[in-house]
Formats: C-alpha cells, structure tokens, sequence
C-alpha cells in the first residue's frame, strides 16, 4: 500500500468516526484521463476530506512554505503536493499541473488562492487557466461544514458536474476571468444546495 493510500484510510476513519461525513456525486469525477478539481477552502481539513472524497488521487498545490517544515518537507511528496510560491505568482507550479494533467492525474486547486475563512477572497485565474491551456475538464466540488466545525457535525464534499473553460486567444485575460468566475459559481451553488 502507498503512504498516499494508508493516509487516505486514516482520514477516512478520522471523518467518519468524528464528523457525520457525506459525499456526494463522486461519480461525476472521471475515471480516467487528465481532470482539475476545483474546490471551495475554509479549513485546513479541507484538502484531506477532498482527497478521501475524490475516487481518484488528487495532486495538490501546496503554499511552499509548508516544504519547509522538516515533518512536512518529508511527507507532503507522498501526498502527491507540490510547492507553489504565491509571491512569485506560481508559473512553476502551474507549469508542473499542466504536466500533471497530461500525465492524465487528477489536480486539485482552491481558486480562491488559500484559506477564505472571512469569505472576502476573490477567485484566482488558476485553474481556468489550467483549464483552457490543457483543454482537461474541472470537476467543482464544495466542502460544507468545515467552517464551523464540531465534533459530530456534519461534513459534505459535493461534486458538479464537469465543466470546460475554452481557449480564446482573442478574449486574452477576460476569458480566464469569465472562467474562473463561472467555476467559483458553480462551487457556489453546490455549497447553497447543500447547506
């Protein structure tokens, strides 16, 4: 068994012997082939019940400097992270998706670019543009319950319907901008419909 696999049975029995953990709509996940999923984040807890929800691993963008906490440098390869620097706006880290996706794996992003604990984050361009360079479909998923978090509440990760960001090179940046927008609302509505 992979350390990604034992972890994944880890987490799995953590969320479900603390928390009344549900998912929904797995299947809309592809079972093969490059996909992006595309997911809301309040929680540090998030990125793990997505990766147990996923029927699929995901390949995670991880803020770099978790890299460089000694326990994390270790383990956080396994987990199928890898580092982003967000100051230098993330084109390695992007450059490595997109490889990732040809790969056909499963990559996970938050657009709103990391924890949106105040809900005030606006959507980054990420993963349309990882979209529309790559011409993979985005799965959006909401995790619900995660912001108030208690023992035994409950906890959903929601899966969309696919969807696909085209390429225009005549809109340039306004087609990434109307991509991601229209990714963060369908993640939206997923965690309405499910609150």
């Amino acid at each position: 068994m992979t350390f990604y696999g034992f972890a994944k049975l880890v987490v799995n029995a953590f969320a479900h012997t603390f928390f009344r953990f549900r998912v929904v709509g797995a299947e809309k996940v592809p079972q093969t082939g490059g996909v992006i999923v595309a997911a809301n984040h309040i929680s540090n807890l998030d990125p793990p019940l997505l990766g147990i929800a996923s029927p699929r691993p995901i390949s995670y963008m991880a803020k770099k400097e978790l890299f460089a906490m000694p326990a994390l440098k270790q383990m956080l390869p396994h987990l199928h992270a890898f580092p982003v620097d967000r100051q230098a706006g993330g084109t390695a880290a992007l450059r490595a998706a997109l490889r990732m996706l040809k790969e056909g794996r499963v990559v996970g992003i938050f657009p709103e670019g990391g924890r949106n604990v105040t809900g005030t984050n606006e959507e980054k361009a990420g993963a349309a543009f990882l979209a529309a360079a790559s011409g993979m479909p985005v799965v959006p998923a909401a995790i619900v319950g995660t912001r108030n978090l208690r023992p035994f509440g409950r906890v959903s990760v929601v899966f969309g319907d696919p969807l696909y960001v085209a390429r225009n090179r005549q809109s340039g940046g306004d087609g990434l901008e109307k991509g991601a927008a229209e990714i963060m609302q369908r993640i939206r509505a997923l965690e309405e419909s499910t609150s």
